[in-house]
């Protein structure tokens, strides 16, 4: 067996490659890292080094490089649920955006526990991340939390809610925009008696949405009956929440004839109250959800929603963090970013003009 192939089965250093050449490791260090004084060394001497390094299968220690270097070339990514449908399109778009960087995301699950933020930013911090994006909950908001971030001077981004302060970098859906939209198609369609689950107070979406509606309401003097509103209490369960909620609603013996969900989640309950009382959708009420996650396709009925553009979002997300990176090893100061995406409505089997005031058992 050659040296070369016995080599392949353990980790290739650079006192290897060094010795194969018959070199000392600073001269092969020079060469492999590319360092200025390499341009000393004779071409065909670096093009051996090179020849011999790939022939053993040497790859760069990444962590060698990062203690030299203080770069480690990787991003956070904190996400609160990885289950959530939500944080695996932003997932995607965040791969996509960082393959074609020389920047390598490492992700961490908080798992919707604000002790394990805490944990693993300090985990993150230690393994020398250069940057952090963040995926917005409730949990990401507190105060305490905030001032963590702010208080480490390591650039970050939030994606896809609004922070209660201007000094972090933020990318969000324009979630006013969004509920306009569903309310202005409902209204179009000729729906007046319309039914809203608004989202849990302590979630910055949820008055977003509702300045939305409030708003497209005033401009087309369009009245809302506020019995009508309900709002989820648990920010953690919205399947379960937009069924109680719309339990809720129907017990009230009011009619209405569509209904507005916080998300997507929210809608498939909602729908599962109104079929298990004996209502069709979209004939007897017209559903809209919000987000357009990849399941609104598929159910049954297939759902109207507010699409999110997640992967747009993401890019955007990444750009920023990137440019307040470069700003940051030259140490100057870069304004936090503030951005908002345009969602769109994607219309689907979920509703239709009203028929007449449903008959609510």
């Amino acid at each position: 067996m050659t040296r070369s192939k016995a080599k392949t089965s353990a980790v290739v250093t650079i006192r290897d490659v060094a010795k194969e050449c018959g070199l000392s490791a600073t001269t092969v260090s020079m060469v492999l890292n590319h360092a200025p004084l390499a341009t000393y060394i004779p071409e065909s001497t670096k093009k051996r080094i090179i020849h011999v390094a790939e022939g053993l299968g040497y790859h760069p220690n990444p962590f060698a490089q990062a203690l030299r270097s203080h770069r480690s070339h990787t991003i956070g990514v904190m996400v609160p649920d990885i289950a959530d449908p939500y944080c695996a399109q932003i997932l995607r778009g965040i791969e996509n955006s960082f393959s074609r960087s020389s920047y390598l995301p490492f992700l961490v699950d908080i798992q919707n526990n604000r002790s394990l933020f805490k944990k693993y930013l300090n985990v993150l911090l230690a393994r020398r991340v250069e940057g952090l994006i963040i995926l917005a909950n409730s949990l990401s908001f507190e105060t305490e939390l905030l001032s963590a971030l702010e208080s480490r001077k390591i650039p970050s981004v939030i994606l896809g809610r609004e922070p209660e302060t201007d000094a972090l970098s933020w990318v969000a859906t324009d979630n006013e925009a969004g509920t306009q939209q569903a309310l202005e198609y409902l209204y179009r369609m000729g729906h007046r008696r319309i039914a809203f689950i608004r989202g849990p107070k302590m979630i910055v979406d949820s008055q977003h949405q509702w300045d939305g509606i409030c708003s497209f309401a005033a401009s087309a003097r369009l009245e809302l009956d506020p019995r009508l509103v309900v709002t989820l209490s648990d920010p953690f369960s919205s399947y379960e929440g937009g069924y109680e909620c719309t339990k809720e609603l129907l017990n009230l013996k009011l009619p209405f004839t569509a209904l507005v969900a916080f998300d997507d989640m929210t809608a498939f309950g909602a729908i599962r109250a109104l079929i298990s009382a004996g209502l069709k959708v979209p004939a007897d009420c017209s559903v809209i959800g919000f987000d357009d996650i990849p399941a609104a396709a598929f159910y049954n009925p297939a759902l109207t929603s507010v699409r999110e553009h997640m992967e747009r979002l993401a890019a955007m997300g990444a750009e920023i963090l990137i440019e307040a990176i470069r700003a940051h090893r030259k140490n100057s100061t870069v304004s936090p970013v503030h951005r908002k995406v345009k969602p769109e409505l994607i219309v689907r089997e979920s509703t239709a003009a009203p028929i007449d005031f449903p008959s609510i058992p």
